[in-house]
């Protein structure tokens, strides 16, 4: 990536003006944490035409002027403006090249910003770092040797044998191995395990991870691993072809509950309510489900946990268009009305209410899951080959409910798509799966079983869909 912008930057830049209002924009707008820069953004960070907040607010770095998406750019048309400020990560669009620019200077402008926060330097300076114990220290001197994940490298990419209708078991092993910040973890091997050998499924998928990153090429059987879900799971034990979206579930559960057994006691919960366990702090949000009485207006308020969100593919029409992922999360997050046969117990009023629900999301986890519920539980087990886009980068921010604290940190709800399942088949009792995993940030791979082959993002997004896997693009602390 080239350290210098654009040569419309270059010229924006020549005039010292112009990047004292680029400094005071980001630091107001994207920084802010002043009670005088709050009240700026509140009284001004709107759209001038639609007199929307957000998301995509862009501020024009050529006059005083504040649009989303779609206004900002029929701004800059209109009037021949450049360049463009994106209010949430403080970027630079520059319309003439129809891309974001980087460039080395105006980051420099924006390290500044960031630094003169008391809150920035607090994270930046007061973060622990990394101290090896001698163990570590003598492994590590013993293991030199560097390994590299190149295009060519088969590093990370194992086939795995069906053992017989098990392929749903083989695509939801694929996206664990490939969950990179789960990967990390057990390639570090934290897990010290309190159970009896051959029970724990903690320290079998520990020993995945180890297998499945040596380097070695030949497929494996998932014997083991299988048993050790059906002793745990009742309801999936038998050799018929199994909903990859329950076996997920039912893994998630297995493993969370083995982490938390061998965990050093008290077990206490982390600020954001989750247990500490590993599997709960990447695939565990909070969803959250606001109840409004329609005669009083008093509000109900539940979190509960949540691991995968469920949505509906039937009822997502748009004008002939092609309904997509954030169609579908609109669906899922919009008001229902709740009235006749569906009136709701009222605490308040102390009597059954109409009544609205809204969902939404309350804490996000580090890896967003989606299952598009593609079957019908009918005689048949239909299934729904609606075609649904999804997009490599999905920003949640729309879809997080309750109050957002004012924070001088921008909120980046970004992730990145690094997995996907589909199924092949017309019914959830017959068909096939394969799943489509994101080795490094430009490499996907097709698995099918013992089949592993090179995939493009385009066959990826092109794809039906059935699971799709979403990481958080940047990390937050507690």
């Amino acid at each position: 990536m080239s350290l210098v912008g654009c040569s419309h930057l270059q010229v924006y830049k020549k005039n010292q003006k112009n990047k004292e209002s680029f400094k005071w924009i980001h630091a107001v707008f994207v920084v802010g944490t002043t009670n005088k820069c709050r009240k700026t953004r509140i009284c001004n960070a709107y759209c001038r035409i639609c007199k929307k907040r957000g998301p995509y607010l862009h501020a024009c770095l050529e006059c005083v002027f504040f649009g989303c998406q779609k206004h900002i750019r029929e701004h800059v048309r209109s009037l021949k403006h450049t360049l463009a400020m994106d209010l949430i990560y403080g970027q630079i669009h520059c319309n003439s090249c129809g891309d974001y620019i980087y460039d080395s200077d105006m980051e420099t402008i924006m390290r500044e910003n960031k630094m003169q926060s008391g809150t920035f330097r607090k994270r930046l300076f007061e973060s622990s770092g990394w101290y090896p114990t001698q163990e570590e220290r003598t492994y590590l001197s013993s293991k030199t040797k560097k390994i590299c994940i190149s295009p060519e490298s088969t590093i990370g990419l194992r086939g795995l044998i069906n053992l017989g209708s098990t392929c749903f078991m083989n695509c939801i092993v694929q996206v664990l191995m490939h969950t990179p910040l789960l990967r990390d973890y057990f390639l570090t091997e934290c897990h010290k395990c309190k159970g009896k050998p051959g029970t724990c499924s903690v320290c079998e998928i520990s020993e995945l991870f180890q297998e499945f990153y040596r380097g070695a090429t030949v497929p494996l059987a998932l014997d083991q691993l299988l048993c050790l879900i059906w002793t745990h799971a009742k309801h999936l034990a038998n050799y018929k072809q199994q909903d990859a979206h329950e076996f997920f579930i039912a893994t998630l559960e297995v493993l969370h509950h083995h982490c938390y057994e061998s965990m050093p006691h008290p077990k206490t919960k982390t600020n954001n309510n989750k247990c500490p366990c590993i599997i709960d702090q990447i695939f565990t949000g909070g969803l959250r489900k606001d109840v409004v009485c329609q005669k009083c207006k008093s509000v109900s308020t539940t979190v509960d946990p949540i691991s995968i969100i469920s949505l509906d593919v039937r009822p997502i029409t748009y004008d002939g268009e092609q309904p997509s992922l954030i169609d579908c999360l609109e669906h899922y997050t919009m008001v229902e009305y709740l009235g006749g046969n569906n009136k709701t117990m009222c605490s308040k009023c102390q009597s059954l209410q109409e009544s609205t629900i809204q969902y939404t999301i309350k804490t996000l986890p580090i890896v967003a899951s989606f299952q598009l519920k593609r079957f019908e539980y009918s005689k048949k087990m239909e299934k729904i080959s609606t075609s649904i886009t999804f997009p490599e980068m999905l920003d949640m921010t729309p879809f997080i409910g309750g109050s957002k604290k004012d924070s001088p940190f921008p909120s980046d709800n970004r992730y990145t798509l690094f997995a996907v399942i589909n199924h092949l088949g017309n019914s959830m009792n017959e068909g096939h799966y394969i799943a489509y995993v994101r080795q490094q940030q430009d490499f996907w791979y097709k698995c099918d079983d013992h089949v592993i082959t090179r995939a493009n993002l385009q066959e990826v997004l092109s794809s039906e869909g059935y699971l799709l896997f979403y990481h958080k693009h940047v990390l937050s602390y507690d």
